[in-house]
């Protein structure tokens, strides 16, 4: 089960591992996490970033090391990681790691309500979502290449592997699912039809 965090937002969990390199002000870590391609991970903007730096001090996980003022930019406090952030990473980490959550992803929720469309607009619809996730995975696979092309180690990739793996998954679902509606045999998609009005004959085996 889910241990109850003091910051329990991940965007905090990007900053204690950044802190672990060497301490920072936030506008570093906004750098730092588009720079590394975290943003594609881990949701954040200025404010909540701003905002989850105020709450990790307050839980004891980082404190300031200075202020500094570079000619008429503002002040920028620099943080540093304490022994209780550290461990406090190393915790979540390993929790994240070894134990799967439930997530609620919307595309689940639609399919839990898929019934209520028609099942001829289902297969369109299911058919231009392939589309787009071909696109997905030929965008993350270029990615993956061209970074391991330029000398970065695989291990700084995985959760790229991981995404892709997740849109190659997905893919042969749809796939999958697409043929369960359509199949004129055993497919689902002439009872559907009926109980949306729609002529069934698509869904029903072709006598030669």
């Amino acid at each position: 089960m889910a241990k109850k965090r003091k910051v329990g937002n991940l965007l905090a969990l990007a900053v204690l591992s950044y802190l672990t390199r060497e301490p920072m002000h936030p506008y570093e870590m906004s750098r730092t996490l588009r720079d590394h391609g975290d943003a594609r991970s881990v949701k954040f903007n200025h404010g909540s970033l701003y905002m989850v730096v105020q709450q990790l001090a307050r839980a004891g996980f980082i404190v300031e090391q200075e202020t500094t003022r570079e000619g008429q930019r503002p002040e920028r406090t620099v943080y540093v990681l304490t022994d209780a952030g550290r461990h406090e990473l190393r915790d979540w980490l390993r929790e994240l790691v070894e134990e799967p959550q439930h997530e609620y992803p919307q595309f689940v929720a639609a399919l839990s309500l898929i019934a209520a469309l028609p099942p001829s607009e289902v297969v369109e619809l299911l058919g231009r979502r392939l589309q787009r996730l071909a696109e997905q995975r030929a965008e993350i696979r270029g990615l993956i290449d061209n970074t391991l092309a330029g000398g970065v180690h695989p291990l700084f990739l995985v959760e790229e592997e991981y995404r892709l793996a997740l849109l190659e998954a997905e893919s042969s679902f749809v796939e999958r699912f697409i043929e369960q509606i359509n199949h004129p045999e055993t497919g689902w998609g002439r009872l559907w039809a009926e109980f949306h009005g729609e002529p069934t004959a698509t869904y029903e085996r072709q006598e030669s």
